[in-house]
C-alpha cells in the first residue's frame, strides 16, 4: 500500500514522479513491441488471394519503410480501436514499430533499455520512411546517441533533417521540387473562439510581396482608423481596451480589402457573398447556474465550433443579413424505399452524426458516405435510425470485415469487433464498453462468401457486467 501523499517529504513526491515516468517509457515500449508483434499476426499472407481480387475486399498495405513487412489492411482499425486511437494513427504506430524493428536497430536498441523516448525514435523513423533501408541505417546510426533528450527538441529535428538530406540529396531534391509545387491559400487549423486562420504558402519572394501589399495599405487606413485612446501599439504583449484600433486590426482589413478589390477606407462588408449556418437551440427560457444567475446561451456555427450568441449578434449582426429556418425534425424524417439516400436524410444524418461513426473516427468532411446500418440489400429500410457517416475504409471494413454494428436509436451506434469488444459511438464520440461476456470466436479470415462475413443473426447485446 503506498503511503498517502501528504505523509510524503519532497524527496519522495519526486521519486514517486520518477517512477511514474519510467512506468510511461516501459508501457510505451511495450505498446511498440504489441504493434510489431501485431504486424506479424496479420502478415499479407493470410489473405486469401482469391478474395482480395473483389471489389472492396480487404487488401495489404505497407505501413514501414522499405524491407518492412506488408500487413493486412484492417488490422490497424482493430488494434486502434482497442488503444483508443483512430485507424490513421493504430496505421502509423503500426508503421513506426515494424521500421523501428527492422530499419533503426540502434535507436531501438536504445528505447528498449529506456535511454531514448519513444517519440523521439517515432519522429525519426517518418523522417526516414522514404529512405532506402541502407540510408535509413545511416541516419539512424548518425542520430541515436543524440535522441537521448540531451539537445533541445528543435535542435534535434534540424539534426535529423540535415541527417537525412545527406544520406538521400535525391530525395532531398525531389522534396525541393514538390514544395515549390506545394501553394496554397487555404483556412487552416480549427477555428475556435470566433476566430479563424488563413494561411498563405508560397515562395519566399510572393509572401514578401503580399506582406508589403498589406503593409501599405494599413498605412493608408490610419489615418480613417487612427489609434484610439488608450489603444497598445503592435509590440505590446496585451490590449487593456477590446474597442481600440491597432496596427494589426488595420493589417487584417488591408488584406480583406485587397483580396476583395475594395480599397476605401472603412468598406469592409464589400465582397463576395458568404453563407454561414448558426445553429441555435430555439429555446426561449433562461438557464440559470448554480448561484442563480443566467447562463450565456450557446450557438453553434457550422464548421466552426460553438460560439456565444453575443458573438453572434456582436460581431455578425453588423455585417450579416440573417435567414431563419426551422430544425430538421429528426423525429419525422420519412422513410424512401430507394438506396439512394435523399439530400433531405443527408442533411439530417449531418445533425445526428457530424463525424465519422467508426470508433474514434475523426472525419468530419461533408463527403462521408452514408452507410446503411442494417444493409440495404438485406431489407434495412433508407430511414433515419438506420443511416451512419463512415469513411471509404471504415465503409469496407464494416461490410467485408467482421465488425458489427446496430443503431438502436437514431444516432446511437453500437460496434462490436471481430474479438468481442463493444464501443459506444455517438455525437460526443466513442466510449468503450469492455469485452461483450460470451462473445462468439471471430469468423474465419477466409470466408468464402459475402454472408460470412457478414452475420445478422448475431446479435449485438450488451452484458452490465461487462
Amino acid at each position: 500500500m503506498q503511503t498517502p501523499l501528504d505523509d510524503l517529504s519532497e524527496a519522495e513526491v519526486l521519486d514517486r514522479a520518477s517512477a511514474c515516468a519510467r512506468s510511461v517509457r516501459e508501457a510505451e515500449v511495450e505498446l511498440l513491441v504489441l504493434a510489431q508483434h501485431w504486424a506479424v499476426m496479420h502478415s499479407a499472407e493470410r489473405l486469401d488471394p482469391q478474395q482480395r481480387r473483389l471489389p472492396g475486399r480487404e487488401q495489404a498495405r505497407r505501413y514501414g519503410g522499405e524491407g518492412v513487412a506488408e500487413v493486412t489492411e484492417f488490422a490497424a482499425a482493430e488494434l486502434g480501436a482497442r488503444i483508443g486511437l483512430t485507424t490513421w494513427a493504430a496505421a502509423r504506430l503500426i508503421g513506426d514499430a515494424q521500421d523501428l524493428h527492422h530499419r533503426h536497430p540502434a535507436l531501438w536498441a536504445r528505447v528498449q533499455a529506456l535511454e531514448v523516448r519513444a517519440s523521439y525514435a517515432r519522429h525519426v523513423v517518418t523522417k526516414t520512411r522514404e529512405l532506402s533501408r541502407a540510408e535509413a541505417a545511416h541516419v539512424d546510426a548518425e542520430v541515436a546517441e543524440s535522441a537521448d533528450g540531451r539537445i533541445p527538441w528543435t535542435r534535434f529535428e534540424a539534426l535529423v533533417a540535415g541527417k537525412v538530406a545527406s544520406a538521400a540529396p535525391a530525395i532531398a531534391r525531389e522534396k525541393e521540387e514538390r514544395a515549390k509545387k506545394a501553394r496554397f491559400a487555404k483556412i487552416i487549423g480549427r477555428p475556435e473562439h470566433g476566430m479563424a486562420s488563413f494561411l498563405i504558402r508560397a515562395d519566399v519572394a510572393t509572401i514578401t510581396r503580399i506582406d508589403r501589399a498589406v503593409s501599405a495599405h494599413a498605412t493608408t487606413l490610419q489615418a480613417a482608423l487612427p489609434d484610439e485612446p488608450g489603444a497598445l501599439r503592435e509590440d505590446d504583449e496585451a490590449r487593456t481596451d477590446e474597442r481600440s484600433v491597432t496596427i494589426d486590426d488595420r493589417r487584417v482589413l488591408a488584406a480583406l480589402q485587397l483580396t476583395t478589390g475594395t480599397t476605401e477606407p472603412g468598406a469592409a462588408d464589400v465582397g463576395p457573398r458568404v453563407d454561414l449556418v448558426v445553429h441555435l437551440d430555439g429555446r426561449d427560457q433562461v438557464e440559470l447556474d448554480e448561484h442563480g444567475r443566467p447562463l450565456e446561451a450557446v450557438a453553434r456555427l457550422e464548421g466552426h465550433g460553438p460560439v456565444t450568441r453575443a458573438w453572434v449578434r456582436d460581431t455578425l449582426g453588423p455585417h450579416a443579413r440573417f435567414t431563419i429556418r426551422p430544425v430538421l425534425d429528426l423525429a419525422h424524417q420519412a422513410p424512401v424505399d430507394a438506396y439512394e439516400i435523399p439530400a433531405r436524410h443527408r442533411r439530417a444524418v449531418r445533425l445526428l452524426s457530424p463525424a465519422d461513426t467508426f470508433p474514434y473516427g475523426s472525419c468530419t468532411s461533408e463527403h462521408l458516405q452514408v452507410d446503411h446500418t442494417d444493409p440495404h440489400g438485406r431489407g434495412g429500410p433508407s430511414k433515419i435510425g438506420n443511416y451512419g457517416p463512415l469513411t471509404t475504409s471504415h465503409h469496407r471494413l464494416k461490410t467485408h470485415g467482421q465488425w458489427q454494428v446496430r443503431q438502436p436509436f437514431p444516432g446511437i451506434h453500437l460496434w462490436r469487433d471481430p474479438h468481442g469488444a463493444t464501443y459506444l459511438v455517438d455525437h460526443t464520440g466513442t466510449r468503450p464498453l469492455g469485452q461483450q461476456a460470451g462473445a462468439p470466436p471471430p469468423p474465419p479470415r477466409r470466408p468464402t462468401s459475402t454472408f460470412e462475413i457478414y452475420r445478422p443473426d448475431i446479435q449485438l447485446v450488451l452484458d452490465p457486467a461487462a
